[in-house]
């Protein structure tokens, strides 16, 4: 078994919550989300986000608004929800438990 299936797998798994995070501390647009992600070597490619956002904004966590942008066409920044805000918190506690478990069993 490939190392990098496994890992690829828990970092898409962790990928809905750390897009909450980041926009729990500012709102952002797409391209600023990913330049994040791939920061924090969480890479991350448009197709993958952009479907993500949309599910979010669909659930009720996230909205958005436009804003005009000096070079080129408007820019759709996101913003976390109080909805986005809650689920987050269920989230943090779920991550605590997780770690938790899995420091348990080493």
């Amino acid at each position: 078994m490939k190392i990098d299936n496994s890992i690829a797998q828990m970092r898409k798994g962790f990928l809905e919550y750390c897009v909450l995070t980041l926009l729990n501390k500012q709102e952002a647009y797409p391209s600023e989300i990913i330049n994040e992600l791939k920061e924090a070597q969480l890479i991350v490619a448009e197709g993958t986000l952009y479907p993500l956002l949309t599910r979010l904004k669909k659930a009720n966590l996230l909205g958005y608004r436009w804003e005009e942008s000096p070079s080129g066409p408007p820019r759709k920044y996101y913003v976390i929800t109080e909805d986005g805000k809650n689920f987050l918190t269920q989230l943090d506690e779920s991550w605590e438990q997780l770690k938790s478990v899995i420091n348990s069993l080493k």
